[in-house]
């Protein structure tokens, strides 16, 4: 067996020589043991090695494991190819606590670390959880482009770029191009950036952030919708406590096990409910950071972890939200995990007149999506879709305390570097 990564550790126990190997073959790290009477040509080697170094090895897991940390192997052979120049900025065992900013800054060094390590393992089996389920859903994967000529939300939190000689946006979500593929593909997803200009600085929004957008057509109503973002946000949690057991265990988290239908609160119950507790929600506004967190523990009461907010009021949606008749509310909702929400979406307007009247409504000049109305005109069948936040589907599946420990790079209002 042959494997390579770097060294978090090394420690010297009497004549023994044990050292640690961080690897992407596995979370735990690789415990090396060296004694001079057994190998003594491979320990005069390794005694030059220090933290930071970068190996390869071969051996063989050691029939006795006594390490508490990792898995110990017998080496037969060791090649270092690269040792640091200058002493390491952070300290890669863990020994040593590290500050949040300066663990963002060097977080692609930290990541040798098993806990940090950890974190992005499960984040890859998220997205290849995702992948799995719509492939066996019948979706196709679509890309849809990042710099675009309008907002999905509006202007408000737009980062404009020069486009040549045009003025052009990052795009806020793939939310319109989903749209108009649905009038020639029934199911399509896309893991996709969002990119926001936003000027928050709190633990749950980020101004670059990933998530994996959904649309389909030929549904009968809200509920087909939310039936496939419950089954998929289910699916990735299932998959994760199933396949990341060492990860879970690192990271000192409890495997979830979620099961489907998630229970269903209508907006005007999740008013009543707030108010009952004292807080002062609206009719008419969306719901607050507090007020979310609030709902979260009386749902957790309940038992319900995860739950759907429907019929969310018009005032404080986007555009593309189907209205109910003669009522403020419309067919959008929102999936909370925990008191977080995780996930926002709906069934959309598919009715030509009826979109562009919503456009008028919302303030905005319907010559501005003309691309986008186009694909209603040439039989848009109903249809609805969701975005899914990936950090946040993170956070609460690892119990993070900050959005910004579910991103490698991280891009708030402070950060653009690394």
């Amino acid at each position: 067996m042959r494997v390579c990564g770097w060294v978090i550790r090394r420690a010297q126990v009497g004549r023994v020589l044990i050292i640690e190997v961080s690897s992407s073959s596995s979370v735990k790290p690789c415990v090396l043991v060296f004694k001079p009477e057994r190998e003594p040509d491979l320990y005069n080697v390794a005694r030059n090695i220090d933290v930071g170094f970068a190996l390869c090895f071969e051996g063989r897991v050691a029939e006795e494991q006594k390490s508490k940390r990792g898995v110990e192997y017998t080496v037969e052979k060791l090649e270092v190819y690269a040792k640091p120049t200058e002493p390491l900025p952070v300290d890669t065992s863990g020994k040593t606590p590290v500050l949040l900013d300066t663990r963002l800054k060097y977080r692609w060094l930290l990541a040798r670390k098993p806990e940090e390590r950890a974190i992005f393992r499960v984040r890859a089996g998220v997205i290849k959880a995702a992948r799995e389920y719509f492939e066996e859903n019948g979706f196709i994967e679509v890309h849809t482009p990042k710099i675009v000529a309008a907002g999905a939300e509006g202007g408000a939190t737009l980062f404009k770029v020069q486009y040549f000689e045009s003025e052009a946006y990052l795009s806020q979500s793939p939310q319109l191009y989903k749209q108009m593929l649905v009038a020639s593909f029934e199911k399509v997803y896309e893991i996709t950036p969002y990119f926001r200009a936003e000027k928050f600085n709190t633990t749950r929004h980020l101004n670059e952030s990933w998530g994996i957008d959904v649309e389909q057509g030929f549904i009968s109503g809200v509920e087909d919708v939310m039936k496939t973002l419950e089954e998929l946000v289910a699916f990735i949690v299932n998959y994760v406590s199933r396949n990341y057991r060492d990860e879970l265990e690192a990271l000192g988290v409890e495997s979830l096990r979620l099961t489907t239908p998630f229970k269903r609160l209508k907006f005007t119950e999740v008013v009543d409910i707030l108010r009952s507790e004292g807080l002062d929600v609206r009719e008419d506004e969306d719901l607050s950071d507090l007020a979310e967190r609030k709902l979260g523990e009386i749902m957790a009461e309940k038992k319900h972890p995860v739950y759907f907010i429907v019929g969310f009021p018009w005032p404080s949606t986007a555009f593309y939200y189907m209205r109910e008749e003669n009522s403020i509310y419309t067919r959008k909702f929102d999936l909370d995990f925990m008191g977080l929400e995780i996930a926002s979406g709906g069934q959309r307007e598919h009715r030509y007149e009826k979109l562009v009247e919503a456009i008028r409504d919302k303030g905005l000049n319907p010559e501005n999506y003309s691309f986008y109305l186009e694909a209603f005109k040439y039989g848009m069948p109903p249809h609805g879709g969701f975005g899914l936040g990936v950090e946040r589907l993170l956070m609460k599946i690892l119990n993070l305390e900050n959005i910004r420990e579910a991103v490698f790079f991280v891009r708030d209002r402070t950060r653009i570097v690394p």
